[in-house]
């Protein structure tokens, strides 16, 4: 029976969306892994949306907090508000009391990727505080730690990431996800669906 791993996200102008379509890719490389990708609902009006410039979202199905139940694993995308998780993804996990009432993501492995505006705007503070809602589920963090290898000591060129999990920066959103960025997402996918396969009893 394959593993189900989920790729959650939210993206405002498509920098997540680009790391969540590496991530997928690196975790379907792994046999016997099937892996979805979802977006959680928008919480700004369309006008918002056009004032603040965001373009079209993409055509990923919009997910409920019902439906983390189903997944094996489940890896969540999203860019950073000061430091934290965007609102929008907030407001999802906010959604899962009736999960969490019932238990329904304890011992599930899940990991974080996402996006800053800065060097110093959140690459670390922002999945290191998205860990508390992981714990509250009573969830298995799995962070990708220094697995991607020297390219995460690369000092050639900014980029993003961490041991945490993969990321980019956004800059004044101009800057789209490098080679190496997208490398990194592709890795931990691969990386997490292999942890999510043994967990489940496979070999990876």
């Amino acid at each position: 029976m394959a593993v189900k791993v989920y790729v959650v996200f939210y993206s405002m102008y498509g920098h997540v969306s680009k790391l969540a379509e590496e991530i997928k890719k690196g975790a379907a490389s792994v046999e016997g892994v099937e892996v979805k990708i979802w977006q959680v609902s928008e919480t700004l009006s369309e006008e918002v949306l056009g004032k603040m410039g965001a373009p079209p979202k993409t055509d990923a199905p919009i997910i409920t907090p019902q439906e983390l139940a189903e997944a094996d694993g489940i890896l969540f995308g999203f860019p950073t508000r000061f430091g934290m998780m965007a609102a929008q993804m907030k407001a999802f996990f906010d959604a899962t009391g009736g999960l969490w009432r019932e238990q329904s993501l304890a011992g599930k492995p899940a990991g974080i990727f996402f996006s800053t505006g800065t060097q110093g705007g959140g690459q670390e503070t922002t999945p290191l505080t998205a860990v508390t809602q992981l714990t509250h589920h009573g969830m298995v963090f799995v962070p990708v730690g220094y697995t991607f290898g020297a390219k995460m000591f690369g000092m050639e060129s900014v980029q993003g990431g961490s041991p945490y999990g993969a990321g980019t920066f956004a800059g004044d959103g101009s800057r789209w996800p490098t080679e190496v960025e997208l490398e990194h997402a592709f890795h931990q996918g691969k990386y997490f669906a292999g942890i999510a396969k043994r967990l489940k009893g496979g070999s990876a």
